[in-house]
């Protein structure tokens, strides 16, 4: 084979993946920088050519302001990098002690700080974890926790931005009881949800229907695949199409609200590293999800 041909093969094998990349139009495709913590340190750069390659063209900062210590970038730098692979910083992972009052005025500033950093990247998203159950627990750590959430939706409005809910398996909003409570006693001008596909199925949340009750709060979500295989909670996190999550239906639920907005496929694990598995759930999404919405 020639020269040439070998260059026309390439081209069109380019073309071809190319293809097969997620549409990015009504539904935006992201993932998380934590998987990386699972792995050898790489330049984040290496992340973000990950990214560009596979379609997943939004990342949700984890270990947030430490990530650019870990990685020895400073804002400008991310959004250098970002801005020449056409990627976009779409959130952060948030955490901090809602459920006590008496560091309130501490999670607000830390949530503002955070959103001061976003938007700097165009982004208007905060997504909030609740604390660790071992951290809080009761009636009064749980009320504190959600008028915390009113207060950091309201500094997140005035800022332009939507805070919301991210459930967890560990955490003080894991079973739906919980879930369904923290929607009732957060104000829906205010709070938003964020769920995780994953951790609604792990404490045994039947997901499609989860998302139809909250979809006039859904901010954005998980894209999460899980089957329960062991007690420890990475293992039980598969690519998209491996595990048991009904993500055609949640797709359809998506559907009927016209929803715009990130989907981020979070991965806790990849097990042929991260490239290997954002392929894979690429290729689920443009074939399985988008024939269904894009």
């Amino acid at each position: 084979m020639t020269r040439r041909a070998i260059l026309a093969a390439m081209a069109a094998s380019f073309v071809r993946a190319a293809g097969r990349l997620p549409a990015n139009r009504n539904v935006r495709w992201a993932l998380g920088s934590n998987l990386w913590n699972y792995f050898p340190h790489v330049p984040f750069t290496d992340i973000l050519d990950v990214m560009r390659d596979t379609g997943f063209i939004g990342v949700r900062v984890t270990q947030f302001p430490q990530i650019l210590t870990t990685y020895n970038m400073t804002a400008a730098d991310l959004e250098r990098e970002v801005s020449k692979r056409n990627l976009h910083v779409i959130t952060i992972s948030f955490n901090g002690p809602a459920h006590d009052p008496a560091r309130r005025t501490e999670v607000l500033a830390n949530a503002k700080r955070a959103m001061e950093f976003l938007k700097g990247f165009g982004a208007n998203l905060l997504v909030v974890f609740s604390p660790s159950r071992a951290q809080g627990s009761g009636d009064a750590a749980f009320r504190s926790m959600c008028e915390c959430y009113n207060q950091l939706g309201s500094v997140a409005g005035e800022m332009g931005f939507r805070a919301g809910l991210h459930n967890h398996m560990g955490q003080m909003v894991q079973d739906e009881a919980e879930v369904d409570r923290c929607m009732a006693m957060t104000d829906p001008k205010l709070f938003s949800f964020s769920p995780d596909t994953a951790h609604l199925y792990l404490a045994k949340i039947d997901v499609v229907k989860t998302l139809a009750k909250y979809k006039d709060r859904l901010m954005m979500m998980d894209y999460k695949d899980a089957r329960q295989v062991s007690d420890k909670l990475q293992d039980n996190i598969f690519d998209l199409g491996d595990g048991e999550i009904d993500f055609p239906g949640c797709h359809r639920v998506l559907k009927s609200m016209a929803y715009k907005g990130w989907i981020c496929v979070d991965l806790d694990t990849a097990r042929k590293g991260p490239r290997v598995s954002y392929e894979r759930c690429g290729a689920y999404v443009v074939d399985k999800l988008e024939p269904i919405y894009a």
